[in-house]
Protein backbone atom coordinates (compact mmCIF):
# COMPACT_ATOMS: atom_id res chain seq x y z
CA UNK A 1 0.00 0.00 0.00
CA UNK A 2 1.35 2.97 -0.33
CA UNK A 3 1.28 5.96 1.82
CA UNK A 4 -1.18 8.92 1.62
CA UNK A 5 1.68 11.78 1.69
CA UNK A 6 5.12 11.05 0.71
CA UNK A 7 7.72 11.35 3.11
CA UNK A 8 9.99 13.74 1.15
CA UNK A 9 12.11 14.25 4.48
CA UNK A 10 12.09 10.90 6.15
CA UNK A 11 15.03 12.23 7.52
CA UNK A 12 12.67 14.59 9.56
CA UNK A 13 10.16 11.99 10.52
CA UNK A 14 12.65 9.67 12.37
CA UNK A 15 15.46 10.91 13.55
CA UNK A 16 15.19 7.92 15.52
CA UNK A 17 17.10 5.55 13.22
CA UNK A 18 18.59 5.30 9.52
CA UNK A 19 16.23 4.59 6.73
CA UNK A 20 16.43 1.12 5.18
CA UNK A 21 15.57 0.95 1.27
CA UNK A 22 13.87 -2.28 2.19
CA UNK A 23 11.58 -2.63 5.39
CA UNK A 24 13.60 -5.11 7.58
CA UNK A 25 11.21 -8.49 7.98
CA UNK A 26 10.82 -7.82 12.01
CA UNK A 27 9.37 -4.76 11.20
CA UNK A 28 7.23 -6.06 8.32
CA UNK A 29 6.27 -9.10 10.54
CA UNK A 30 5.17 -7.14 13.47
CA UNK A 31 3.22 -4.85 11.25
CA UNK A 32 1.16 -7.64 9.94
CA UNK A 33 0.77 -8.62 13.20
CA UNK A 34 -1.13 -5.58 14.45
CA UNK A 35 -2.97 -5.29 11.18
CA UNK A 36 -4.24 -8.97 11.53
CA UNK A 37 -5.54 -7.72 15.33
CA UNK A 38 -6.89 -4.88 14.08
CA UNK A 39 -9.15 -6.76 11.46
CA UNK A 40 -9.91 -9.45 13.84
CA UNK A 41 -12.00 -7.05 16.25
CA UNK A 42 -11.72 -3.80 15.02
CA UNK A 43 -8.69 -2.80 17.41
CA UNK A 44 -10.63 -3.42 20.87
CA UNK A 45 -8.46 -5.26 22.64
CA UNK A 46 -5.45 -2.90 21.32
CA UNK A 47 -3.98 -0.59 23.37
CA UNK A 48 -3.33 3.13 22.61
CA UNK A 49 -0.05 3.19 21.28
CA UNK A 50 -0.36 -0.18 18.88
CA UNK A 51 -3.50 2.38 17.40
CA UNK A 52 -1.32 4.96 16.68
CA UNK A 53 1.24 2.85 15.46
CA UNK A 54 -1.45 1.44 12.39
CA UNK A 55 -1.84 5.07 11.87
CA UNK A 56 2.09 6.08 11.80
CA UNK A 57 2.64 3.19 9.03
CA UNK A 58 1.26 5.37 6.39
CA UNK A 59 3.58 8.63 7.79
CA UNK A 60 6.76 6.59 8.11
CA UNK A 61 6.61 3.78 5.86
CA UNK A 62 10.41 2.63 6.55
CA UNK A 63 11.18 2.60 10.04
CA UNK A 64 9.85 1.19 13.57
CA UNK A 65 6.88 3.20 14.57
CA UNK A 66 6.78 2.07 17.96
CA UNK A 67 9.17 4.08 19.55
CA UNK A 68 7.72 7.04 18.73
CA UNK A 69 3.81 5.74 19.11
CA UNK A 70 5.08 5.13 22.67
CA UNK A 71 6.82 8.64 23.07
CA UNK A 72 3.26 10.57 21.69
CA UNK A 73 1.09 8.58 24.95
CA UNK A 74 4.11 9.44 27.08
CA UNK A 75 4.02 13.06 26.23
CA UNK A 76 0.32 13.77 25.62
CA UNK A 77 -1.75 10.63 27.64
CA UNK A 78 -3.71 9.11 25.43
CA UNK A 79 -4.63 8.87 21.78
CA UNK A 80 -7.44 11.14 22.30
CA UNK A 81 -5.09 13.64 23.46
CA UNK A 82 -2.43 12.75 20.67
CA UNK A 83 -4.92 13.53 17.87
CA UNK A 84 -6.31 16.72 19.20
CA UNK A 85 -2.74 18.09 20.39
CA UNK A 86 -1.64 21.66 18.88
CA UNK A 87 0.24 21.22 16.13
CA UNK A 88 3.63 22.89 17.80
CA UNK A 89 3.35 21.03 20.45
CA UNK A 90 3.04 17.61 18.15
CA UNK A 91 6.38 18.95 16.45
CA UNK A 92 8.23 19.19 19.83
CA UNK A 93 8.17 15.19 20.11
CA UNK A 94 11.40 13.84 18.72
CA UNK A 95 10.57 12.18 15.44
CA UNK A 96 7.28 13.72 14.06
CA UNK A 97 7.64 15.76 11.30
CA UNK A 98 4.91 17.19 8.70
CA UNK A 99 3.74 13.93 7.44
CA UNK A 100 2.86 12.25 11.10
CA UNK A 101 1.22 15.65 11.87
CA UNK A 102 -0.56 15.63 8.64
CA UNK A 103 -1.75 11.98 9.13
CA UNK A 104 -2.80 12.69 12.80
CA UNK A 105 -5.29 16.15 12.04
CA UNK A 106 -6.23 13.86 9.03
CA UNK A 107 -7.64 11.48 11.13
CA UNK A 108 -8.58 14.26 13.86
CA UNK A 109 -10.88 16.15 10.86
CA UNK A 110 -12.05 12.96 9.97
CA UNK A 111 -13.39 11.83 13.09
CA UNK A 112 -14.90 15.44 13.90
CA UNK A 113 -16.71 15.53 10.36
CA UNK A 114 -18.33 11.97 11.03
CA UNK A 115 -19.79 13.11 14.03
CA UNK A 116 -20.95 16.14 12.53
CA UNK A 117 -22.37 14.44 10.19
CA UNK A 118 -24.84 12.99 12.57
CA UNK A 119 -26.24 15.91 13.55
CA UNK A 120 -25.93 18.82 10.70
CA UNK A 121 -29.84 19.73 9.17
CA UNK A 122 -31.15 17.23 11.42
CA UNK A 123 -33.51 18.28 14.52
CA UNK A 124 -31.33 18.94 17.54
CA UNK A 125 -34.15 17.49 20.59
CA UNK A 126 -33.82 14.44 18.97
CA UNK A 127 -30.40 13.82 18.49
CA UNK A 128 -29.06 15.24 21.67
CA UNK A 129 -26.77 12.73 22.42
CA UNK A 130 -25.54 12.65 19.33
CA UNK A 131 -25.20 16.17 19.83
CA UNK A 132 -23.50 15.67 22.86
CA UNK A 133 -20.89 12.90 21.38
CA UNK A 134 -20.16 15.73 18.34
CA UNK A 135 -18.90 18.35 21.19
CA UNK A 136 -17.10 15.71 23.05
CA UNK A 137 -15.05 14.83 19.98
CA UNK A 138 -14.69 18.24 18.93
CA UNK A 139 -13.86 20.12 21.95
CA UNK A 140 -13.38 17.89 25.17
CA UNK A 141 -9.35 17.48 24.73
CA UNK A 142 -8.29 21.06 23.60
CA UNK A 143 -5.81 22.39 25.64
CA UNK A 144 -7.30 26.11 25.01
CA UNK A 145 -10.92 27.05 25.25
CA UNK A 146 -12.82 27.54 22.35
CA UNK A 147 -16.50 29.21 22.05
CA UNK A 148 -18.62 27.42 19.48
CA UNK A 149 -22.52 28.59 18.48
CA UNK A 150 -25.04 26.12 17.08
CA UNK A 151 -27.67 28.12 15.02
CA UNK A 152 -31.08 26.14 14.67
CA UNK A 153 -34.08 27.02 12.25
CA UNK A 154 -37.94 27.51 13.63
CA UNK A 155 -37.86 23.47 13.67
CA UNK A 156 -34.92 23.08 16.01
CA UNK A 157 -33.26 21.82 12.96
CA UNK A 158 -29.29 22.87 13.11
CA UNK A 159 -28.22 24.06 10.26
CA UNK A 160 -25.14 26.03 11.36
CA UNK A 161 -22.22 24.87 13.40
CA UNK A 162 -19.23 27.58 13.81
CA UNK A 163 -15.91 28.87 16.09
CA UNK A 164 -16.86 32.20 17.23
CA UNK A 165 -13.78 32.34 19.30
CA UNK A 166 -10.42 31.03 20.89
CA UNK A 167 -9.14 31.65 24.27
CA UNK A 168 -6.36 30.70 26.55
CA UNK A 169 -6.47 28.07 29.05
CA UNK A 170 -8.92 29.29 31.03
CA UNK A 171 -10.60 32.34 29.08
CA UNK A 172 -12.28 32.92 25.75
CA UNK A 173 -13.74 36.50 25.06
CA UNK A 174 -16.93 36.19 23.84
CA UNK A 175 -19.00 39.32 22.13
CA UNK A 176 -23.08 38.97 22.74
CA UNK A 177 -23.42 41.24 19.71
CA UNK A 178 -21.65 39.04 17.35
CA UNK A 179 -23.16 36.33 18.19
CA UNK A 180 -26.73 37.62 17.62
CA UNK A 181 -25.61 39.41 15.33
CA UNK A 182 -24.51 36.18 13.37
CA UNK A 183 -27.32 34.26 14.00
CA UNK A 184 -29.70 36.86 12.12
CA UNK A 185 -27.45 36.77 8.97
CA UNK A 186 -28.29 33.20 9.03
CA UNK A 187 -31.88 33.67 9.54
CA UNK A 188 -31.24 31.09 12.66
CA UNK A 189 -34.24 31.00 15.40
CA UNK A 190 -32.52 29.53 18.27
CA UNK A 191 -29.35 28.97 19.45
CA UNK A 192 -27.11 26.84 21.77
CA UNK A 193 -23.67 27.91 22.74
CA UNK A 194 -20.54 25.69 23.33
CA UNK A 195 -17.61 25.51 24.81
CA UNK A 196 -15.10 23.92 26.84
CA UNK A 197 -12.91 23.60 29.96
CA UNK A 198 -9.68 22.21 29.10
CA UNK A 199 -9.32 21.74 32.88
CA UNK A 200 -11.56 19.10 32.54
CA UNK A 201 -14.09 20.37 35.07
CA UNK A 202 -16.98 21.81 33.46
CA UNK A 203 -18.51 23.34 36.43
CA UNK A 204 -19.61 27.36 35.07
CA UNK A 205 -17.46 30.18 36.37
CA UNK A 206 -19.41 33.29 37.06
CA UNK A 207 -17.85 35.02 34.08
CA UNK A 208 -19.61 32.23 31.68
CA UNK A 209 -23.10 32.47 33.84
CA UNK A 210 -22.60 36.32 33.15
CA UNK A 211 -21.96 35.88 29.77
CA UNK A 212 -24.83 33.39 28.86
CA UNK A 213 -27.39 35.84 30.48
CA UNK A 214 -25.69 38.58 28.15
CA UNK A 215 -26.14 36.66 25.40
CA UNK A 216 -29.56 35.45 26.29
CA UNK A 217 -30.46 39.04 27.09
CA UNK A 218 -29.51 40.08 23.29
CA UNK A 219 -31.04 36.77 21.96
CA UNK A 220 -34.92 37.72 23.84
CA UNK A 221 -34.58 41.60 22.31
CA UNK A 222 -34.70 39.97 18.92
CA UNK A 223 -36.69 37.00 19.18
CA UNK A 224 -34.06 34.80 19.11
CA UNK A 225 -34.51 31.36 21.95
CA UNK A 226 -30.95 30.34 23.51
CA UNK A 227 -32.11 26.82 24.11
CA UNK A 228 -28.65 25.72 26.11
CA UNK A 229 -25.10 26.87 27.21
CA UNK A 230 -23.36 23.44 26.85
CA UNK A 231 -19.71 23.25 28.56
CA UNK A 232 -17.35 20.40 28.00
CA UNK A 233 -15.35 18.96 29.92
CA UNK A 234 -12.69 15.58 29.73
CA UNK A 235 -15.29 13.46 30.86
CA UNK A 236 -18.55 14.78 30.87
CA UNK A 237 -20.68 18.01 30.09
CA UNK A 238 -22.74 20.54 31.94
CA UNK A 239 -26.09 21.66 30.51
CA UNK A 240 -27.23 25.20 32.01
CA UNK A 241 -30.84 24.29 31.54
CA UNK A 242 -30.77 21.03 33.39
CA UNK A 243 -28.56 22.56 35.77
CA UNK A 244 -30.64 25.42 36.55
CA UNK A 245 -28.95 28.35 34.85
CA UNK A 246 -31.01 28.85 32.11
Amino acid sequence: MLPLFTPDGDEDEAALAPVPQKLPSYIADHRKRLRDRFMADGGAAMPDYELLELLLFRAIPRQDVKPLARALIDTFGDVNRVITAPIVRLQGVKGVGEAVVCELKLFEAMSQRMMRARVMNKPVLSSWDALLDYCHTTMAHRETEQFRVLFLDRKNTLIADEAQAKGTVDHVPVYPREVVKRALELNASALILVHNHPSGDPTPSQADITMTHQVQDACQVLGITLHDHLIVGKSRELSFRSAGYL
